[in-house]
């Protein structure tokens, strides 16, 4: 056989594919959880409040996906200026089942967003944003109401996501235990940010992985300790590390960085590796890592879009049953989505 004959083995994956899954969990949960009476769709309340064009293109994507799946929509542009009050009305509206705000609303002011993102109601953070749920996540923490362990915490949507596709490609070995699932595994997240890159360090060291987590500033490595011992992840700073020392190591790299001239280099991706880009811009060189990659992942927005319905399927269950509401329900509620 010719060179120019030999097969590619590299496997392209879409975000479609993964989401179109996800979303039938989605529609069969929700009916368990409404009863055999079903009941009013859930709403999702989206606030637009900062005019950005990727925002808008992930609220018509979002709007699209809650409609075909049984959802409404209820998308209010609003002026920064009055977002926060808007919020809290929204938090007090019984229709409305779950918030989200589409950040940055104030970039030259992070400190300010994160302020926004506690106004947002507990039982209608369906972004996984607020302090309960960040500290939940970084501790490992599974539920908000121990020791009766009926309510789910909620997880951040694009590292959720990241995470539900590495469950999809089989990367998880669901031989093991709940929570040690990537025992074995070194994945390199190329990006630290608050909103996505630590939260998803966090939360696959959490599963057994090692980490190294990398930005601008350099390399730290989060794991469980030798052997995952330890019962949350721990952080290390890796002094002179770069990608050099990292990319080599890695079943899996991840790209993620806010920037359209960044590419990984693909000459330090081991053969085989499976490479996902979370990054609204490329963050691999397309021809070049199919010839190096095992599987890609070019984009991951869709399945983001589908945790999100997800979540907030999670927040219609966790609230509190109305009296006289059938056994069965309450049951299901309690169950819903019980594998993390």
């Amino acid at each position: 056989m010719a060179a120019q004959d030999v097969p590619k083995t590299c496997k392209v994956i879409t975000a479609d594919t993964i989401a179109k899954g996800l979303l039938a969990e989605v529609k069969e949960t929700l009916a368990k959880v409404q009863g055999p009476d079903g009941g009013v769709q859930p709403t999702l309340a989206a606030f637009l409040a900062n005019g950005d064009p990727a925002a808008v293109k992930y609220a018509e994507w979002s709007k699209k996906t809650c409609e075909d799946n049984g959802f409404n929509f209820d998308l209010r542009t609003v002026d920064k200026e009055i977002l926060e009050e808007e919020i809290m009305k929204a938090n007090d509206e019984e229709a409305v089942d779950g918030v989200i705000v589409y950040y940055p609303i104030f970039p030259q002011n992070p400190t300010h967003d994160k302020y926004v993102q506690e106004t947002v109601d507990l039982s209608k953070d369906v972004e996984g944003m607020r302090h309960k749920h960040l500290h939940n996540m970084y501790h490992n923490v599974r539920f908000l109401d121990p020791p009766d362990n009926k309510k789910k915490s909620i997880l951040p949507c694009t590292p959720l996501a990241v995470v539900k596709i590495l469950e999809y490609l089989q990367i998880y070995n669901p031989i093991l235990a709940a929570g040690n699932r990537l025992f074995g595994k070194t994945i390199t997240v190329i990006n630290r940010s608050e909103v996505n890159g630590r939260p998803l360090a966090a939360l696959l060291a959490n599963d057994g992985a090692t980490v190294y987590s990398v930005d601008i500033t350099g390399v730290q490595v989060f794991t469980r300790g030798q052997g995952i011992k330890a019962p949350r992840h721990q952080v290390e700073d890796k002094e002179g590390w770069g990608l050099k020392d990292c990319l080599p190591l890695s079943d899996v790299v991840i790209g993620g960085v806010p920037v359209e001239s960044f590419k990984v280099p693909t000459e330090l991706i081991r053969d085989g590796a499976v490479c996902i880009n979370f990054s609204s811009y490329k963050n691999f060189d397309g021809p070049a890592i199919k010839e190096k990659a095992a599987i890609y992942v070019p984009s991951v927005g869709k399945v983001t879009i589908a945790v999100l319905l997800r979540n907030l399927v999670r927040l219609v269950a966790n609230r509190p049953s109305k009296a006289g509401t059938d056994k069965g329900v309450i049951q299901a509620k309690s169950e819903a989505f019980a594998d993390d």
